[in-house]
């Protein structure tokens, strides 16, 4: 028994032993991971999974606003540069310096700031000198090395590069997900292609004239209710003079747990190629309306957007166009209980538009009122967005 007991307080003390430095190396492990990685170096950073969107950069470029929100509360740095490094500072008011590579799509800084904190991680979002240009060019995703050099207190950190992806400027980004599981609401940027200061405006505005339903675009200067209805009604009418055509495809190529986009074309787009969803139908109608100085509304329900508009300078009434009637469609499809295309044969192109703006308001104002209480919710996949001045302070038109 006493030999037996021996062997076991030896036993049990060569265990604890192992046990002890099992721990010591997991956690000098972890320190190496977590610690000294960023102690001793740095990481280039995002909020979207390696995506750039020029749709999002262009639109607040020349404003304030901050729609996309750091992840991390203890930054430094303009966030609208997307790009960000995060590292470890060293002792107090340490100064930092980050060179960023040239690329395509912008030009090499050199930024430069003060880490007042000592050996607390900060992410830092350097100086980024966009090419606009290039970024409304973009038609396509385009891959792009992204190549940072950063220094603290004169010491090197060394050069870190990763790949981003430059998404296409029709591209509207819908909202990302931090930590995983919190979701953040972007769905303001699809005021960006909403164009009302589009050089083509003018044309369609004079073509529209032309139809000679009115003689001037007053706004509400010319009335309320059916003074504005009438105004609305030459728009709708000029565009399916254009001959658009509905065309379904909205997808994009991101395929992401990160962020959500959808396909919008900008008026250039939908101008040439005569072709509209309902979400460039929206946006494009709503810049029309815009241009005339009546109020519009993006309307989002999940898979569908509609465009609404304020009747009177009050915003006190507003009404409603499914703008996918615009284009050659089977009006039956939207009420197949009244058998409209039979009643439509014989009558002029003017008769058969006037029938569309009337149906496409009915329509559109149904949907508003099966859907009210969540297009006002703010949950997901809803959306109700006045285009007004407040929002067009923070979001320009992207432009093409």
């Amino acid at each position: 028994m006493k030999v037996i007991t021996i062997g076991h307080r030896k036993n049990g003390r060569w265990i604890a032993a192992a046990v002890l430095v099992v721990l010591l190396a997991v956690g000098a492990v972890r320190y190496l991971l977590n610690g000294v990685s960023l102690r001793e170096g740095f990481e280039i950073t995002d909020d979207l999974g390696g995506n750039i969107f020029p749709s999002a950069i262009l639109s607040v470029a020349t404003t304030d606003a901050q729609v996309i929100i750091p992840g991390d509360s203890l930054f430094v740095g303009n966030p609208k540069g997307c790009i960000a490094v995060r590292l470890r500072s060293g002792a107090a008011f340490s100064r930092i310096r980050i060179e960023l590579e040239e690329t395509p799509f912008f030009r090499r800084s050199v930024s430069e700031f003060v880490l007042e904190r000592p050996a607390t991680e900060y992410v830092v979002y350097p100086d980024v000198i966009w090419n606009y240009e290039a970024l409304r060019g973009n038609s396509q995703a385009e891959p792009i090395s992204v190549a940072l050099t950063v220094e603290m207190n004169g010491r090197s950190l060394g050069q870190r590069v990763r790949t981003f992806s430059v998404r296409s400027i029709n591209e509207c980004l819908l909202g990302y997900v931090t930590g995983g599981t919190r979701f953040h609401d972007t769905g303001i940027f699809f005021a960006a292609y909403v164009n009302e200061e589009h050089p083509m405006i003018d044309r369609l505005l004079r073509e529209a004239l032309n139809t000679r339903i009115v003689t001037r675009f007053l706004g509400y200067q010319a009335g309320k209710g059916e003074a504005v209805d009438k105004q609305v009604y030459a728009l709708w009418n000029v565009l399916q003079k254009r001959r658009f055509r509905y065309s379904s495809v909205s997808n994009t190529s991101l395929s992401s747990n990160v962020v959500f986009s959808q396909r919008v074309r900008t008026l250039d787009d939908a101008l040439e190629s005569s072709q509209i969803n309902c979400v460039d139908g929206t946006v494009l109608f709503a810049s029309l309306l815009r241009a005339i100085n009546i109020e519009p509304i993006l309307v989002r329900t999940p898979g569908h957007m509609f465009v609404g508009y304020y009747t009177d300078a009050a915003h006190r009434e507003k009404n409603f166009l499914e703008t996918t009637m615009i284009g050659d469609v089977d009006l039956d499809d939207f009420f197949p209980d009244e058998q409209l295309d039979s009643a439509m044969v014989g009558k002029s192109q003017n008769q058969m538009s006037r029938l569309t703006f009337d149906k496409s308001k009915e329509y559109a104002a149904r949907k508003y009122r099966e859907n009210e209480s969540g297009i006002h919710s703010g949950r997901l996949n809803y959306m109700f967005l006045e285009i007004s001045k407040e929002v067009r302070r923070r979001i320009q038109p992207v432009g093409k």
